[in-house]
């Protein structure tokens, strides 16, 4: 039977888990990875907190674990998602029998103390062969199919071959349109302004990716990532983002602006040996110092405990590259790998700053992100400001940059540089002159 674990911390988190499927499917012929969601657990941390939940997470784990042999490779993909690989063919009434066996097996509750948990499961296999292997196409299919599973009526249960996609009529018809669009130029990068809050002046902007599709107009990008990870498309994708950033801050450049453009970058491209040289060879192309981009990591990627990832962060960092933190607080932040990473900012979730008024807990998420970012000498950056009174609380509690639809929502590139020109021109900021 495989090794059972004393604690979560031991238990392979998404970026180990990710290199072990790697280094298992460069040992078998074929392999199925099966991904593993606990239905509703957010119910029992918010009503048991957050220690309780742990604990019947491991349990979970351990009983996962000891009803499956010792040939398989286990790992924790997120924080109620778990992930086993099996060596050997596994069609589809195979892994369906697994899976209804599974949930037989967890109608038996567990305990802890006074509290009671019966788990259930959504779970999205995905069947693999070594020749031809791709990790990130990999892992991207199983997501798609844990996708699907959690959208079924009736069966938890979703199954992609080697072959098949996810289906659901119009996602078909985008993923099958995402491809012309990339080879048609149908794609472009809108641009959120950063504002400094007591100036109104734009400091910087967003980069943000758009479709301007034939049929449906501007698609927003979910339904495009969605198309892109059915595609194996991400990496690709991401370096397009990347590039047009660069040549976007050109076009800027040539209006007298240069403002700090950040790119939202892919656990993907995180763990790719050629981003570092792709982004040297763009400065050096276009002429620009690593300095005027910030890539933003979501909270997840940021923390997570891969040698890897860090290992990438820290090169990021000493090229120049700043680095934020996106949507800090809306997971379990582990603030103890805050402490040691090397950010230049964190980027409170919307969710805290649009309920600012109607909740004293989100001002007190606020100032303690407010103060970490005063120790680590780092910007903290307020996401979704839509109100003048989001505005004046967030003055008082110091926080000095922002961005939201109070300001301006994502527009194109030529009216991102006539909103920012207009801040030269005038001499004084027009966003100042419209909020008074």
């Amino acid at each position: 039977m495989p090794k059972l674990h004393q604690t979560l911390a031991t238990i392979p988190n998404r970026y180990a888990f990710i290199n072990q499927v790697d280094k298992f499917a460069q040992c078998h012929d074929n392999f199925t990875l099966m991904l593993i969601d606990v239905v509703r657990f957010s119910d029992v941390t918010t009503s048991l907190g957050i220690t309780v939940g742990d604990r019947f997470l491991l349990q979970i784990a351990n009983r996962i674990i000891s009803f499956f042999d010792d040939k398989i490779c286990f790992g924790r993909v997120s924080g109620d998602i778990f992930g086993i690989m099996f060596p050997g063919k596994a069609e589809q009434g195979l892994m369906l029998r697994r899976y209804e066996r599974m949930t037989e097996h967890f109608k038996t509750p567990m305990h802890h103390e006074q509290h009671a948990f019966i788990a259930d499961f959504n779970v999205g296999a995905v069947a693999g062969r070594q020749h031809g292997f791709q990790i990130s196409n990999f892992i991207s299919r199983a997501e798609a199919a844990l996708k699907q599973a959690k959208e079924n009526k009736y069966e938890n249960f979703y199954m992609l071959d080697g072959t098949s996609y996810a289906p659901s009529g119009r996602r078909l018809a985008l993923k099958a349109d995402l491809r012309r669009a990339m080879a048609r130029d149908e794609l472009e990068l809108y641009f959120q302004p950063k504002v400094n809050l007591s100036t109104l002046q734009i400091v910087g902007a967003e980069c943000l990716l758009r479709w301007n599709h034939p049929l449906d107009g501007v698609v927003f990008p979910g339904p495009l990532i969605e198309a892109a990870e059915s595609y194996h498309m991400m990496n690709e994708l991401a370096y397009w983002t990347l590039n047009q950033a660069f040549h976007s801050l050109a076009s800027m450049s040539l209006s007298g602006l240069t403002p700090r453009l950040s790119i939202n970058i892919s656990p993907t491209q995180l763990y790719d040996s050629q981003l570092i040289p792709h982004i040297k060879m763009l400065c050096e192309r276009y002429g620009f110092a690593p300095a005027k981009f910030e890539l933003e990591l979501t909270e997840d990627v940021a923390l997570s405990n891969s040698l890897m990832v860090k290992e990438q962060l820290a090169r990021l960092r000493a090229l120049g590259i700043a680095i934020a933190v996106d949507d800090f607080g809306k997971g379990y932040s582990n603030l103890a790998y805050i402490r040691d990473l090397d950010i230049t900012a964190l980027k409170i979730d919307k969710n805290f700053v649009m309920g600012l008024s109607d909740n004293q807990v989100n001002r007190a998420i606020v100032q303690a992100a407010k103060i970490i970012g005063d120790a680590k000498q780092c910007e903290v950056v307020a996401e979704g400001i839509e109100t003048m009174e989001h505005l004046h609380i967030l003055r008082e509690l110091g926080i000095t940059t922002g961005q939201g639809f109070l300001f301006s929502r994502a527009i194109p590139l030529n009216e991102f540089v006539t909103l920012a020109q207009q801040d030269i021109i005038v001499g004084s900021s027009p966003l100042r002159k419209r909020l008074g």
